[in-house]
């Protein structure tokens, strides 16, 4: 199906090549995926996209290509086509929360003990939690796309299990391409564990982007936890990049 000028491709149409590992579509005029249009695919493994002219995803078709060896670098331009989606949805959508949280299911404990008394409870914010807020029902990258941005910002909770999530790696992917689309700061990362320099690595470019001033460390506050909640809030606060809150100079560069 290369280079044949296919500019649609019906529902349904590959649902009887079940034992199918290779689909080239490359070449051709298509502009959207629609959510049907892989059913039945369940042994793909490679997807040749390049070279189309693809501008709307659908959630599901989404979720499929992060599972799929997909040639010529063209997920990381459909996502930013499904992003691009998300965001013209959700353009007129005035923001439902103050921040999302992005955190591994195994560091909830600290989320629910530590952050959502403070956070919710003392200063008043309105989170997005997955657990509570996400829509059931609904595709996760969908949710994910959601919360972000419906959300002021996002605090993404990083630890080691945070690291090594899919899902995890996702949320701030999303995150990420808000904050260098948007120019303003919009993200915050808060390690709740030391991580060495080297296990950073896949967020480098991302963090030359973010000031310093919006990292901060648990366990670098010890019992000087208020100093830590304050600037948080003042994190919160921020409407653009921090650069003249004296409060925030100082937060720790990871």
């Amino acid at each position: 199906m290369y280079s044949n000028r296919i500019s649609h491709v019906e529902n349904g149409s590959f649902s009887d090549l079940v034992a199918l590992e290779q689909l080239n579509l490359a070449f051709n005029k298509l502009t959207s995926l629609s959510d049907q249009m892989f059913k039945g695919l369940n042994n793909l493994v490679v997807l040749q996209l390049d070279n189309n002219h693809i501008s709307s995803i659908a959630s599901s078709s989404f979720q499929l290509l992060f599972s799929l060896k997909v040639a010529g670098g063209i997920c990381y331009y459909l996502f930013l086509a499904y992003l691009h989606d998300t965001k013209r949805k959700n353009r007129q959508t005035p923001h439902q929360y103050d921040a999302f949280i992005s955190y591994n299911t195994h560091d909830e404990s600290w989320v629910m003990r530590e952050l959502l008394p403070e956070l919710e409870g003392e200063q008043g914010w309105k989170l997005c939690l997955h657990h509570r807020d996400f829509q059931p029902g609904k595709p996760i990258i969908e949710n994910i796309t959601d919360a972000i941005y419906r959300s002021r910002k996002t605090i993404c909770v990083i630890t080691h299990r945070y690291l090594e999530s899919e899902w995890c790696s996702r949320e701030i992917q999303v995150a990420s391409f808000r904050l260098f689309d948007e120019q303003k700061d919009v993200l915050i990362l808060v390690f709740l564990e030391e991580i060495p320099e080297h296990q950073l690595s896949p967020y480098h470019r991302m963090r030359r982007l973010v000031k310093k001033r919006t990292y901060l460390s648990w366990p670098r506050a010890g019992e000087h936890t208020g100093v830590f909640w304050q600037k948080l809030q003042v994190a919160l606060e921020t409407r653009d990049w921090p650069e003249e809150n004296p409060i925030l100079t100082g937060v720790e560069r990871q």
